[in-house]
């Protein structure tokens, strides 16, 4: 009682957040506090007047993850060489067969191991580039970025597989230069939207259309995704977007897939300050959809499930 923030808190950063509190801006920030310490500071206006404050010692927490970051890239490099060694020579033995002749149900054996393999390849690919992406979402280098080239990409690398499946692909997009400019990581945001449209276009029943749209709204920028496949149950819609999580297990049997995508998917909007939604009836198609914060405007904050 009776000091000044600084002289309580031996801290500028923490001083900056509070005077920003009581000029009314809420704030979050995580501080590392000496070499072994770690806090997340949350602020926020106080109705007298003043600002509320909460220090929450994270630093046991961020261990934890480390291990958890270490111990999954550890494993996933481990792992990536006897898979690859697997693989090769099944491509071996599949071109040994052109040559030679061998029993039918040889053959199908040799390209069910490659397959299966290719899955578990898949999946360690997939772990450590989630990993990866949770390491360094606050390190993400963000740039002055047109969604409509992000767009195009995405669906141009599609477009073989939606052929493949016969599903029309669409992109409908406003008038050219129409919709704002982003700041964002064009990768990971192309990504992000590879994997919702490589879901949209496997659960889709042949003859059916995948749309992508875009359109501004405000201080954001909505990307969605569009499909007429078999839909969601409303008990799963909650989480879609968890790891490894599959929605009936029956449907998805024999289609391939990690459940790792939309995790994925989640963890690049969150790093660009947006967020990932889907809404979706049972029979009727699944709409996923992205919100990101157009340039020189503020980041909402979290919505839930269903955008609203």
């Amino acid at each position: 009682m009776g000091r000044s923030v600084i002289e309580a808190f031996l801290d500028h950063r923490i001083e900056s957040l509070i005077s920003e509190a009581i000029g009314g801006t809420s704030g979050t920030a995580e501080l590392a506090i000496g070499r072994d310490r770690t806090l997340v500071i949350r602020t926020r206006p106080a109705t007298d007047g003043g600002a509320w404050v909460a220090l929450e010692d994270v630093t046991e927490l961020r261990r934890l993850q480390r291990i958890r970051a270490e111990f999954i890239d550890n494993l996933s490099h481990e792992l990536r060489t006897p898979l690859t060694t697997i693989r090769l020579l099944t491509e071996a033995l599949s071109a040994d067969m052109t040559r030679i002749e061998v029993p039918d149900k040889v053959r199908d054996r040799v390209a069910k191991i490659d397959v299966e393999t290719g899955h578990l390849v898949q999946m360690v690919t997939e772990l450590l580039d989630l990993s990866r992406i949770e390491q360094s979402a606050k390190e993400a280098e963000l740039i002055d970025l047109a969604i409509e080239r992000v767009l195009r990409g995405a669906v141009e690398r599609l477009q073989t597989f939606a052929d493949r499946q016969h599903i029309s692909l669409r992109l409908d997009l406003p008038e050219q230069g129409s919709l704002p400019r982003i700041r964002g990581d064009e990768e990971r945001l192309g990504q992000l939207l590879v994997n919702l449209l490589h879901n949209a276009i496997k659960f889709s029943p042949s003859g059916t259309e995948v749309v992508v749209r875009a359109v501004a709204d405000g201080e954001e920028l909505i990307v969605a995704v569009a499909d007429q496949g078999a839909g969601i149950p409303k008990a799963d819609l909650d989480r879609v977007f968890e790891r490894f999580y599959k929605v009936d297990k029956a449907r998805v049997r024999g289609m391939g897939g990690t459940g790792l995508g939309l995790a994925i998917a989640r963890h690049i909007a969150e790093g660009h300050g947006g967020r990932l939604w889907v809404e979706s009836e049972e029979g009727r198609g699944s709409t996923f959809s992205l919100a990101i914060p157009v340039q020189n405007g503020g980041a909402h904050p979290p919505r839930s499930a269903n955008g609203t």
